[in-house]
């Protein structure tokens, strides 16, 4: 299963790469693969200044509709708009062109707080 070394990951399996003041965010390939195929995301939050562990969005499935949460604090500045008509994307390239949305982050060093690689991998091996 893909965990990019080069990202820091959640436990409740979103991915965030930090560039500078701005981070990108998306779900893990663990997490697409659980929900299934991916219909639709519904991300109302663009513009809001957002708290770790607040939600962001939505993330509807054939399985089922989970909620999409921050993992750091900041404002959300985009959505990537290729998702409204081919939210797949998520599904076939989680960490690349299925990411969902870009961040200005409230506060430096943030990603500290995040899990790196090799602890996500643990996470997601004891399931």
């Amino acid at each position: 299963m893909s965990v990019p070394s080069e990202l820091r990951y959640t436990k409740d399996h979103e991915w965030v790469k930090v560039e500078g003041n701005q981070a990108t965010i998306g779900i893990t390939h663990y997490a697409q693969e659980s929900l299934g195929d991916i219909v639709y995301l519904d991300i109302e939050t663009i513009g809001e200044n957002l708290s770790s562990g607040e939600v962001f969005g939505v993330v509807e499935a054939v399985k089922t509709v989970a909620d999409l949460f921050m993992p750091i604090d900041g404002q959300v500045i985009e959505f990537n708009e290729e998702l409204i008509n081919a939210p797949e994307l998520v599904n076939s390239d989680p960490y690349k062109s299925g990411w969902i949305i870009k961040i200005q982050l409230s506060a430096e060093n943030q990603e500290s707080t995040l899990l790196e690689a090799e602890d996500y991998r643990k996470i997601i091996q004891e399931g």
